[in-house]
């Protein structure tokens, strides 16, 4: 089987905008979406809720509420997406209303979600009203989601967890992460593909800890390039992960194209110094780089 990973995708704001004022201008290049298209499998986190209805979330401090247009479902039919997870600190951006249309809207194209995110804490599902599956990472995996990883490991071939953890714009994942991660693998995930920071990390097998950015209208960070990124491809058998494909992307104005010329030489640089700090091999084929999973390499150091 052949999954496509894609990071922080973006549907609202400007590029929602987009969407509806000029809906025959694709936000995703040709290439890029064949790309997509040619997984059996193409997951992405949804950065946004999606609805026509709602009011901005009434926290404090709060700065930026992603709501995308009901026709922007049609962007991930097109794509190929087959799930998307929605626990991520945009999914209430326009309160429950607003989520439980996201779900319908999904629902109704066949797109599946799941998902479970560290922030924020205020968007936390409780009984008597929707919202994300809240894990406060700081302190710990909890035991609800090592649990669930557990058994579901021993009733299906593979399991990947994606979640959103940890800060945005950090070149690295923080030490929270890191334990996290160990903790997940040892309950039994074989593969756990991250986001949040809208830059992409290194690779521990079998740990992706950070896909990136996928598409958006945000500023650019000039050091951390936020504005290249990556599209991630893994192979998996019965056994598990077998290799990793990284794709690199220019994420320009509402719009995701493949990177060319020294946009694509900066993704590959940086792809190979972040995964030789992890210990983590990188070899170059056909404009992707390529991270074979080591058979017998099951967890990390906690």
């Amino acid at each position: 089987m052949r999954l496509a990973l894609a990071g922080d995708t973006m549907l609202g704001r400007l590029v929602g905008e987009q969407l509806t004022k000029q809906p025959s201008e694709p936000v995703v290049s040709p290439a890029v979406a064949a790309a997509c298209r040619d997984a059996d499998l193409f997951i992405l986190n949804l950065e946004c809720c999606i609805s026509d209805r709602g009011e901005p979330w009434p926290a404090p401090g709060k700065s930026f509420f992603f709501r995308a247009p009901p026709r922007a479902v049609e962007t991930l039919v097109d794509l190929g997406v087959g799930c998307v997870t929605l626990a991520n600190n945009h999914a209430l951006d326009f309160g429950a209303e607003a989520l439980l249309d996201t779900l319908s809207h999904l629902d109704a194209a066949g797109i599946r979600h799941v998902g479970a995110s560290d922030h924020p804490a205020d968007f936390a599902a409780a009984p008597d009203r929707p919202g994300i599956a809240f894990a406060d990472l700081r302190s710990g995996v909890p035991t609800w989601l090592s649990d669930l990883v557990h058994d579901l490991a021993s009733e299906v071939d593979v399991v990947l967890v994606t979640p959103h953890w940890g800060p945005n714009m950090t070149a690295e994942p923080i030490s929270s992460v890191q334990r996290a991660a160990a903790t997940l693998v040892e309950a039994g995930a074989a593969l756990i593909a991250g986001h949040s920071a809208h830059v992409f990390h290194g690779v521990e097998i079998p740990v992706l800890f950070d896909l990136g950015d996928f598409l958006d209208d945000y500023a650019v960070d000039p050091v951390l390039r936020n504005d290249l990124g990556l599209l991630w491809f893994v192979e998996v058998d019965a056994g598990g992960p077998v290799r990793v494909e990284a794709l690199p992307l220019k994420l320009g104005y509402r719009y995701t194209d493949l990177a060319e010329g020294d946009e694509a030489r900066w993704i590959r640089t940086r792809f190979r110094d972040v995964c030789a700090a992890m210990g983590t091999d990188v070899e170059d084929a056909d404009h992707r780089q390529i991270v074979r999973f080591r058979q017998g390499h099951a967890s990390l150091p906690k």
